[in-house]
């Protein structure tokens, strides 16, 4: 089968669609057909062809008319006061939650807003006084702290704009062994994002370190060097350089190279896995 990437806003999540013969380049504006019902998106990228079991793919509609355009446009100023207003009724209602953005479906049959919160949120008063104003089917989704951060953006800690308002399309799994692994310190002021979660940049090169690890001594390892046997107290494996303390003389430290000590390569690679 043979499908296309779309994506319904600046630097977000790419979907597969069938174009179903239409004749696409990039950037196309196109309606498609999704379980909200019709959206206006993207074309991002060639066709792909992808086996027909392996994922169920909805059709694209149409290109988008100058007519689809318009009512896009009018839409997203319309999902402005939306926002505004939805916000004054959460404070109006005292709800524990925090709307970020509003947006409608391209027939305007349906709208969507989407909230940050810690906890759950009983928000059936909120809907009930929207869907009076509205007179449309409303829904509203929860959204975690890292979609939060992208609809915000801001400068991140290395001087620019954060990863997730330039390029990140879906947000990878970050853990603290990854800052671990390249010797970060473990302060949360500085390996958290604008979001309060770790930084995304931390997956970056969380595999070439993975791949240093394995040829590198594992913290607590005693090493044969070329003055006697000492223990890892610490290991850079992008400089390839330990710090050891020396067994037989417990006051006695150094830096030294890979390739001035000799270690096990089998057993720091079962460590470090």
């Amino acid at each position: 089968m043979n499908v296309i990437r779309v994506c319904f806003k600046p630097v977000g999540k790419r979907y597969y669609f069938n174009p179903r013969g239409l004749i696409l380049k990039e950037n196309t504006p196109v309606v498609v057909e999704t379980i909200r019902g019709l959206e206006l998106g993207y074309t991002v990228g060639a066709e792909v062809q992808i086996e027909d079991s392996e994922l169920e793919v909805k059709n694209i509609i149409r290109i988008a008319t100058p007519t689809d355009l318009e009512q896009f446009n009018k839409n997203k100023e319309e999902a402005l006061e939306v926002t505004k207003r939805a916000k004054a009724e959460v404070k109006k209602l005292n709800l524990d939650m925090k709307v970020l953005e509003s947006e409608f479906t391209l027939d305007h049959t349906k709208l969507i807003i989407y909230f940050e919160s810690e906890d759950r949120v009983d928000f059936r008063e909120l809907v009930k006084n929207l869907a009076e104003i509205y007179h449309l089917r409303i829904e509203l989704r929860q959204v975690g702290s890292r979609d939060g951060a992208k609809v915000f953006g801001g400068i991140g800690p290395c001087g620019l704009v954060v990863c997730c308002k330039s390029f990140i399309t879906e947000f990878d799994t970050i853990t603290v062994k990854m800052a671990k692994n390249q010797n970060l310190a473990l302060n949360p002021v500085k390996i958290s994002g604008n979001c309060g979660k770790l930084l995304c940049c931390i997956s970056y090169e969380d595999e070439n370190y993975k791949e240093l690890r394995k040829d590198a001594p594992s913290v607590g390892e005693i090493v044969e060097a070329n003055d006697g046997r000492a223990k890892v107290l610490s290991c850079d494996p992008l400089n390839k350089v330990v710090k050891v303390k020396y067994v037989d003389e417990p006051d006695k430290f150094a830096y030294l190279k890979f390739e001035d000590i000799k270690f096990t390569g089998h057993k720091a690679e079962k460590k470090c896995q």
